[in-house]
């Protein structure tokens, strides 16, 4: 019980560090506005600038996604007057990003409750002294016990693009994502496309009507049998 509620105690502290405006209206909602404010801002600056971009300074290895987070002391004041309300930087959940930093760089957001409840888990995971595997879902990739963790039901996503409520998988050494494999069958069918056999990232299709990336994920593409597999490593 001790162990419990020290794991609980810590995951209330971190979210709380996390998000000290959480009750802010409108930090939890991805508005188009605040983003093309955003965008505004970006594509000035870069201008004003030389081509340089107001972004923050990560370790090489970070996956894409995540690798050229916007740094907001860069365009605040002198290009935007106020923070979007839904950026983490002004308490809401929101870390923005950009895509296609070479030739156009896009403003796009990513939600850090995913990674909240990827820090959650990792506690659990830490406390019970590995990770409980449950079955193989893919090349290196598995399935999680998550009763083994404690938990009552299994923590899911709830999807920016179908609304499905997302599993969370694990690869072999233990790294937790988010699997959005069931979005893509779904919105493939929907957008009436083959699955040709193809080492292409697929990754691309779940953002291309949204500002909302995937950033917690592994790459997918389409194996010879005509199946979605996952990919070998995030990037």
């Amino acid at each position: 019980m001790k162990k419990i509620a020290a794991i609980a105690a810590l995951t209330l502290l971190l979210s709380g560090c996390m998000y000290p405006s959480q009750e802010r209206a409108g930090n939890e909602i991805p508005y188009e506005d605040q983003i093309e404010n955003v965008q505004n801002a970006v594509d000035q600056y870069q201008e004003d600038e030389g081509g340089i971009l107001p972004i923050k300074t990560i370790d090489n290895e970070t996956p894409l996604y995540r690798k050229y987070q916007i740094d907001f002391s860069k365009l605040k004041p002198r290009y935007m007057a106020e923070l979007p309300g839904n950026a983490f930087e002004n308490g809401g959940v929101f870390q923005y990003t950009l895509l296609n930093v070479e030739e156009d760089p896009t403003v796009h957001i990513f939600d850090l409750r995913v990674a909240e409840t990827i820090r959650s888990i990792q506690i659990r995971v830490q406390a019970n002294r590995g990770i409980p595997f449950e079955g193989q879902v893919g090349d290196n990739m598995y399935s999680i016990d998550f009763e083994k963790l404690g938990y009552d039901e299994p923590p899911v996503a709830e999807s920016p693009y179908t609304g499905n409520e997302l599993p969370f998988v694990a690869r072999g050494d233990g790294t937790i994502y988010v699997d959005y494999i069931t979005d893509l069958y779904q919105m493939m069918q929907e957008k009436g496309m083959e699955m040709t056999p193809s080492e292409e990232d697929l990754r691309p299709i779940l953002h291309e009507d949204t500002r909302v990336v995937p950033a917690y994920s592994v790459p997918y593409y389409i194996g010879e049998d005509g199946e979605i597999k996952y990919g070998a490593e995030e990037f």
